[in-house]
């Protein structure tokens, strides 16, 4: 069992930056990938950023490269996303989630945080 809690999330304007936390708890030792989503009304959920938690490879979705960075803490069982030049259309509620071994899927996911983006 792994326990996600996201935190960060907030009203900003267009340009401003913010940074999202996750802090994990229970079998964190089983967790291979940790990832960020988004899900902004009436749209599907999208995979934002991703980072192995043994080798801090990431990656990125294009709408957000070269803006967001995602980096994780293994001591204290965080991870991240710092989110510059922030855009409205990155309005959303943003959750953190984790891949564990022999899975194919993300098995553990946080509550969101609602992160609002104005003009």
């Amino acid at each position: 069992q792994v326990q996600l809690v996201e935190s960060g999330g907030g009203l900003v304007q267009a340009g401003d930056s913010l940074r999202l936390s996750c802090a994990a708890s229970g079998r964190t030792g089983s967790i291979v990938t940790m990832g960020w989503f988004r899900q902004a009304p009436g749209k599907e959920r999208e995979l934002v950023a991703t980072i192995s938690r043994s080798s801090g490879s990431t990656s990125y979705t294009d709408a957000v490269k070269g803006r967001f960075t995602i980096s994780r803490d293994n001591v204290k069982n965080t991870v991240y996303l710092q989110m510059n030049s922030l855009k409205p259309e990155d309005t959303a509620v943003y959750y953190c989630a984790a891949n564990v071994f022999y899975s194919r899927d993300y098995d553990y996911w946080g509550q969101g945080t609602q992160v609002t983006v104005s003009s």
